[in-house]
């Protein structure tokens, strides 16, 4: 599984993510900081990675259909702080391997996740 780190996020995610097997890189690996939530979407799809993100427009599945994405991660946080939001990765790490996620949004809250199709 891969995935893209939005810019929102701590780009320590991305090494979070590696340790743990994964394929990771950050919107700041490609120069993509600052684009349209369009063009990080874009890439992707292209690229085929999920993307996690703090921004709230990708929970939107109008705007972002989870079946044409390979997975999106949204964090609803009351906490945003670095350290809260990578424990919060360490603590879907386990779920990745168990719940399925290609072509669903996950909605990660710090008790919960809701996934949406």
């Amino acid at each position: 599984m891969m995935f893209k780190i939005d810019e929102n996020l701590p780009v320590e995610a991305a090494n979070v993510l590696q340790q743990a097997g994964y394929d990771a890189m950050t919107v700041f690996d490609q120069h993509l900081e600052g684009s349209f939530d369009a063009d990080i979407a874009s890439v992707c799809q292209k690229e085929g990675r999920v993307l996690i993100t703090l921004d709230t427009d990708f929970a939107d599945i109008r705007a972002y259909p989870p079946p044409q994405f390979p997975g999106l991660i949204v964090l609803r946080l009351q906490r945003q702080d670095k350290r809260h939001v990578l424990e919060v990765i360490e603590h879907l790490i386990p779920l990745l391997s168990s719940e399925p996620l290609e072509h669903l949004l996950w909605i990660v809250e710090e008790t919960r996740v809701r996934i949406r199709s």
